[in-house]
């Protein structure tokens, strides 16, 4: 027992050190990159193009550039026709990084969402975006 909670405790140590590590060698740039290139894609209504800034799961969930416009028009209209985007915190979790972006949209409301960033070896992808409560706000 005495060791499998070792071993628990150096995969989480390796973890949050892998996230630091990764937001020191410029990751939050690419990541950032990533996200400004897709919402850039929406502008356009090019969803081909924005359907490559998206991780494997989504892509094979969706399976083609148009159902994913399709949901991303129904589901995020803010992200849709982003009327101006603001990069937040960055955060490790395991071998994925949390970007919070904070999206306004074109009636001038401002959207809290996570990405879920994951890499593929070569760059960083888009395998999930939730909205979230922004901080300091509250029901």
């Amino acid at each position: 027992m005495k060791h499998v909670l070792l071993a628990i405790v150096v995969v989480m140590e390796f973890a949050r050190t892998q996230g630091a590590k990764a937001q020191e060698g410029g990751a939050a740039t690419e990541i950032q990159t990533v996200i400004n290139s897709q919402m850039a894609a929406f502008a356009k209504d090019d969803f081909a193009d924005a359907f490559t800034f998206a991780a494997d799961n989504i892509q094979r969930m969706f399976g083609t550039p148009e159902n994913f416009g399709v949901m991303v028009k129904r589901g995020y209209p803010m992200v849709h026709r982003a009327e101006d985007v603001r990069f937040g915190e960055l955060r490790a979790e395991g071998n994925a990084l949390w970007q919070r972006v904070l999206v306004k949209d074109g009636a001038g409301v401002v959207h809290a969402l996570e990405y879920l960033m994951i890499s593929d070896g070569d760059s960083w992808r888009i395998a999930a975006v939730q909205l979230v409560q922004p901080k300091g706000v509250g029901a």
